[in-house]
């Protein structure tokens, strides 16, 4: 099945990346903790970022998306180990579901300067 849309697309000089989620590289749901989730979303989004020609630090805008808030704390310090400093603008928000039952969905905005 071809779902209808792109992992990242490149407009205007920015990489909007669709939102990740902790899939392995053969596209199945990883089990494990929440430390191990944001893991596998932020190599995720670094592959794409990759593809697109940029990498974290070309990111400007970060949304994460998690099914439990009290995960916040530990998603926070996997995700800001990624990042040299310079953190992008960002919103946490807490929601009641996301895809494929995952419990973590992180989408980012790239400038390509």
């Amino acid at each position: 099945m071809t779902l209808p849309f792109s992992e990242f697309i490149d407009k205007n000089g920015f990489i909007f990346v669709s939102g990740q989620v902790p899939l392995n590289g053969g596209g199945e749901m990883i089990e494990g903790t929440i430390d191990e989730k944001t893991h596998q979303v932020m190599k995720n989004l670094q592959k794409v970022l990759e593809s697109a020609g940029v990498s974290f630090d070309n990111v400007v805008k970060t949304t994460i998306f998690l099914t439990d808030i009290e995960d916040a704390g530990k998603v926070n310090t996997i995700y800001a180990s990624y990042f040299n400093g310079a953190y992008p603008a960002r919103e946490t928000i807490c929601v009641k579901a996301l895809p494929l039952n995952s419990v973590i969905e992180i989408s980012m905005i790239a400038a390509k300067n």
